[in-house]
């Protein structure tokens, strides 16, 4: 889905289940409801394999407004500070640079992030200060587009779990001149871009010609090494039980965390994984 501002991505796949009739739908990477763009929608038995496309690594596209720092991060957050301050082209490029590889971020008081059971959105609204812990991140590029007198456009790659609203006041806290972020707009997930993105317009008003655009299961995971199970191999799948080379055609590949198990005809049955301590693989998410 190319996902509108001013809806929830819980918003998006409640629209997807009535417009298709289909009970098992689920996001596989929440957009805050102020972001647009790409967000892929796992629908049917798909939905198994949500945490793996979740986990993905995401382009996006930002608008950083320098000057105003907010509660939330962005400008829907209430006001905490406002300096009016900008910042000259070096100082944004150098805290850029500092914000590009792997480290530890922060993410918003008000985030989805659980702290003692809660989340912490709810503590932040009920004025309970807290600070979610920082978690490992990657961003693997970080470019200035333009810059305005108070605004910074950036464009990223990074890992997924990444808050562009934390990268937002973290730039305004090195520059020192607050900040927040002002637009946001991802434009690939994974192996999804907005190329192959329908609006929700287009779900609403023809679904059965949106959903025949729907990418396939075999052709989910395209990085994930593969092999085609023969008709023994695909019957103990069903059943969950390990596979050997007896019951694939071709060798299993080494070293690899999650393989995925094509039946006869090339259609995904299951995902395995290595099973200790012999060659074999164990069937741990049936597709079937």
């Amino acid at each position: 889905m190319d996902k509108p501002p001013g809806v929830t991505s819980h918003d998006v796949v409640a629209m997807a289940r009535r417009a298709i009739d289909e009970k098992r739908v689920g996001h596989t990477g929440t957009l805050d409801p102020m972001a647009t763009g790409v967000l892929p929608l796992a629908c049917g038995r798909a939905t198994r394999l949500a945490r793996f496309l979740a986990a993905a690594d995401k382009d996006y596209d930002a608008e950083i407004r320098l000057g105003l720092a907010t509660d939330t991060y962005d400008v829907t957050g209430r006001e905490v500070t406002r300096t009016g301050r900008s910042a000259s082209r070096d100082e944004i490029v150098a805290a850029l640079d500092s914000l590009t590889g792997a480290y530890l971020q922060a993410p918003p008081p008000y985030s989805a992030k659980k702290i003692g059971g809660r989340r912490a959105y709810d503590l932040a609204r009920a004025d309970v200060a807290v600070q979610p812990a920082p978690v490992p991140v990657k961003v693997g590029r970080l470019d200035l587009v333009d810059l305005g007198e108070s605004v910074v456009t950036v464009t990223l790659t990074c890992s997924a779990g990444f808050y562009v609203r934390s990268l937002a006041h973290e730039l305004g806290v090195r520059v020192g001149t607050g900040a927040c972020l002002q637009a946001l707009r991802r434009t690939r997930s994974g192996d999804f871009n907005l190329d192959q993105a329908v609006t929700v317009e287009a779900l609403m008003a023809t679904p059965a010609e949106t959903a025949s655009r729907a990418v396939t299961m075999e052709k989910l995971l395209p990085g994930m090494p593969a092999v085609t199970l023969t008709e023994q191999g695909r019957e103990w799948v069903s059943h969950g039980r390990v596979i050997g080379l007896r019951q694939v055609s071709g060798p299993l590949p080494a070293g690899a965390p999650w393989v995925r198990l094509l039946g006869p005809g090339g259609t995904l049955v299951a995902l395995g994984q290595p099973a200790e301590p012999d060659s074999s693989l164990h069937p741990s998410v049936v597709l079937i």
